[in-house]
């Protein structure tokens, strides 16, 4: 292994060990194709002789054409020192094809001792067959130590034979675990310094995140000097998660200015990072570093007032080295450098219009204090804007609404919207059944604007928040709904409040159909001019 770091991923394999995390053999195929061509070394794809899933993805990664990735099958040394070449995993491993296999044993005296019920010297012997073997059949072999700082802290003498027998037997990385979680930076970096003093094979670090301390850990190692970095994509895995490769990486390349293997696309982090959230059908960490949304994302007025003079003043790194972007929020915090900000963000210039800008400021302050959030409905604030500067006009009218569920004896229930819209003077007079209120009332606006606005079909409801403000005021107080739709190609999010929920949902529901109509006939002017 040269001098440059070795990234190894196994979302595929420990990641799945997460709650509430089940992939199929299409989607663990989908991100390999990813990792590939953002540049992972290493893929670790299953444990082929666990479960008929894993078996079948082995068969399939086959026929993908990878560019730079490896695929490696992952499995515990041998059960028994009577049959290691007849071994069932071992065996389901070699049957995998991978040209690289991962291969835990115990290197924790309490697991080899009393989980396995071996001697020192059956252990070591175990560990040095299994990999000797599988040396012999043309693998690339990362040992796994488990839990390997806990045994290294128990018992010394012992965690370093068992890596000792490993590497005898032709190792070509041997992986410290952190594997319960436990182990602080200075302790990992302290005993991967020693370690090197006798151990000549590369070490690579795999670490969890019970301690909230997994990114620091594997870090600290690499400082120390190990050259291998196994992680998960968004850190998903077991209990709080394995060590996060989407702060791994950024951290190693940029901030401790190490190479990796090969080269990466750095930039494409962000859009890794959400490819697997949206694969594994998990909601994307907001506040992740480095990819997450509000990653580079400045609220109160001074803050943001320094950002556009000198973006390093409250930013580490530049935003598109990671592939994220810089974001300026508008609420009640939000001063005129906030408001210009997003005024130049759609193309708005407020530099001369200082007036302009303050009563922006006071009304989106006295909007929030009411209730409205514009952070998180950058639509709803973007009409608020156009409507100050005569850009926008409402494309309808709601002249009259009404919304009401039906109940039966059976316990089922439907609801009902009755609604007159005006379109540049012409009513339309409709009414639409729904699974609830909220849903009724979209129906009927859709089915009332149809007729004047074919392109709103394709808008779809993709998320409905609900918050209670005031929540003291009981069944009286104050909601905050806050609707995202699209049309397949964009995102966008409006906002609505009233002690009504069903209000507040209509009034986000008018802003999101309203900002489509916006987008599109604004779009469809300039191409005709």
């Amino acid at each position: 292994m040269s001098n440059s770091i070795e990234l190894f991923d196994t979302t595929l394999r420990d990641g799945t060990q997460g709650e509430g995390i089940n992939l199929s053999v299409q989607d663990k195929l989908l991100i390999v194709q990813k990792l590939d061509d953002f540049g992972i070394d290493i893929i670790e794809g299953g444990w082929p002789g666990s479960n008929p899933r894993d078996e079948e993805f082995f068969r399939k990664v086959k026929e993908l054409h990878l560019k730079h990735s490896q695929v490696c099958a992952f499995g515990s040394t041998a059960r028994s020192l009577k049959n290691v070449e007849g071994d069932p995993n071992l065996v389901a491993i070699l049957k995998a094809e991978t040209p690289v296999v991962s291969i835990f044993g115990k290197t924790w005296r309490l697991h080899s001792s009393q989980g396995l019920g071996l001697t020192d010297e059956e252990n070591e012997e175990l560990i040095y067959k299994t990999v000797e073997f599988l040396k012999r059949k043309g693998k690339k072999v990362v040992y796994d130590a488990e839990h390997f700082f806990d045994g290294y802290k128990d018992n010394k003498q012992f965690a370093v034979k068992m890596l000792k027998s490993a590497e005898r037997a032709g190792a070509d990385v041997l992986v410290l675990c952190d594997t319960n979680g436990g182990s602080l930076p200075s302790e990992v970096f302290d005993i991967v310094i020693e370690l090197k003093k006798n151990i000549s094979t590369p070490l690579g670090i795999h670490t969890h995140n019970d301690s909230e301390l997994a990114v620091a850990n594997s870090v600290a190692a690499i400082n120390a000097g190990a050259m291998h970095v196994q992680g998960t994509i968004n850190g998903v895995g077991e209990r709080c998660g394995n060590a996060n490769l989407c702060s791994i990486i950024p951290n190693v390349v940029l901030k401790l200015k190490k190479q990796t293997k090969q080269k990466i696309n750095l930039d494409h982090l962000t859009s890794l990072s959400n490819f697997v959230f949206e694969v594994m059908n998990l909601t994307p960490n907001t506040r992740a570093a480095f990819v997450g949304k509000s990653a580079f994302a400045h609220k109160g007025g001074i803050h943001v007032s320094a950002v556009l003079k000198d973006s390093s003043m409250y930013e580490h790194i530049k935003p598109e080295n990671v592939g994220n972007k810089q974001r300026v929020l508008v609420s009640d915090l939000a001063g005129q450098s906030n408001i210009r900000y997003k005024a130049k963000e759609l193309g708005i210039d407020l530099s001369d219009k200082t007036e302009l800008s303050k009563k922006l400021v006071n009304y989106v302050k006295s909007l929030e204090y009411g209730g409205f959030q514009f952070d998180s409905a950058e639509a709803s604030f973007e009409l608020l804007l156009r409507k100050e500067l005569n850009e926008f006009t409402p494309f309808f009218n709601i002249l009259d609404s009404r919304v009401t569920v039906f109940n039966n004896i059976e316990g089922t229930s439907r609801a009902e919207a009755v609604l007159k819209i005006s379109v540049d003077g012409e009513i339309e007079h409709t009414a639409s059944d729904g699974d609830g209120p909220v849903n009724a009332l979209d129906n009927a606006m859709r089915k009332a604007l149809l007729r004047f606005y074919p392109e709103i079909s394709l808008i779809k409801l993709i998320d409905y928040k609900v918050r209670v403000l005031d929540e003291k005021d009981g069944t009286a107080a104050k909601v905050r709904v806050i609707i995202q739709s699209s049309d397949g190609n964009e995102f966008w999010s409006t906002v609505g409040v009233s002690e009504n929920i069903i209000e507040a949902s209509f009034q986000a529901l008018n802003d999101s159909i309203n900002y489509k109509l916006f987008k599109y006939h604004n779009q469809k002017e300039r191409i005709t001019v």
